[in-house]
């Protein structure tokens, strides 16, 4: 079963891609495309890619109501 996340109140301070995909319902290799795609705010720990709360917030309101191309 999928748990998906219904409050920005339910996520921790950084994201990883299991938890970008909760949010917006995507799957987990979509995901892992978004957090890898250019302009999407990540920062590199080490190896892995992390996405700060407040930023991935701010490119939710950022994109919202827009149509890829």
């Amino acid at each position: 079963m999928t748990s998906y996340i219904t409050s920005f109140d339910q996520l921790p301070l950084a994201l990883n891609a299991e938890h970008v995909a909760q949010a917006l319902g995507l799957s987990r290799s979509g995901a892992y495309a978004l957090v890898r795609s250019e302009g999407f705010p990540t920062i590199q720990v080490g190896k892995r890619l992390t996405v700060p709360k407040e930023q991935f917030i701010a490119w939710i309101a950022e994109h919202a109501g827009t149509v890829a191309k």
